[in-house]
């Protein structure tokens, strides 16, 4: 199951240096709530191997404002604390997955 980030726990999440995937969304945004299932199926997916999970960029603004988020859904993944892939707009599973893998 997807994590419901805060900015607090997005934070210690990157700062882990674990593999951290972040889909920053909003319940106004059409395209943001066709991802939503396919960022669940990530999550258990790929369960102990990496965090996953959702930032609602209406409700967290500073994890938002540090990592310039313009459009969304946008998703960032992360290792040693660092961004290594961004995807921004309606993808697919495997699209997702290609950014992933390649961190595990």
């Amino acid at each position: 199951m997807a994590i419901q980030f805060t900015d607090e726990t997005a934070k210690a999440a990157i700062e882990s240096g674990k593999v951290v995937v972040i889909d920053f969304w909003a319940t106004w945004c059409g395209p943001c709530m066709q991802l939503g299932p396919i960022v669940e199926e990530l999550a258990e997916k790929y369960e102990g191997k990496a965090i996953i999970g959702k930032l609602n960029i209406d409700e967290q603004t500073e994890v938002v404002a540090e990592n310039r988020i313009r459009s969304i859904p946008t998703v960032l993944f992360f290792k040693d604390g660092e961004v290594q892939a961004r995807s921004v707009g309606y993808v697919g599973l495997s699209e997702l997955e290609a950014k992933l893998l390649p961190l595990l």
